[in-house]
């Protein structure tokens, strides 16, 4: 079985294998998959580093598996009207649900509450099958830079 430790990017003419994975498994950081070939692998990276399409995993023997998001049931809003979507996104931010912002839209996994509640913002909410790629938020280390929220969390436990 191949083991990936290393996330990293694929550059033209990189020969690869792929895997498709949905929102939730690219938020693991120690997975079983198996490639859309059929080659078992596992990965192995840091806690609260969410994959992408734009990463790769790079094996111990140097194979590379390039990240492919998968088609999930998501509701969608769109709307040309930026306030309206700024309202809708702060209402589901104050739900802690993940959220994809776009300039025309907002994407989240499929929930009827949630649903129940945009539409009671005035607003028709699609459902679709899409990838899925939320913001990483503020307090975790998703982003493709690497960074985290800027201060330690040493605490000084003793055993």
């Amino acid at each position: 079985m191949l083991e990936a430790h290393k996330i990293t990017h694929l550059h033209d003419g990189d020969s690869y294998l792929e895997v498709v994975v949905s929102f939730d498994e690219r938020q693991k950081s120690r997975y079983l998959s198996k490639t859309v070939c059929g080659q078992e692998f596992g990965w192995f990276i840091e806690r609260g580093r969410v994959l992408n399409g734009a990463d790769a995993l790079e094996c111990t023997d140097g194979t590379l598996i390039k990240i492919v998001c998968a088609d999930e049931d998501v509701s969608q809003v769109e709307s040309n009207d930026k306030h309206l979507l700024m309202r809708i996104a702060y209402h589901l931010g104050n739900r802690h649900v993940p959220l994809q912002v776009d300039e025309n839209f907002l994407r989240y996994q499929r929930d009827y509450v949630l649903d129940d509640m945009v539409k009671g913002l005035g607003i028709n909410v699609r459902h679709i099958d899409a990838p899925f790629h939320p913001e990483s938020g503020a307090y975790t280390s998703g982003s493709s830079s690497g960074s985290s929220h800027g201060h330690s969390h040493a605490h000084g436990h003793s055993h």
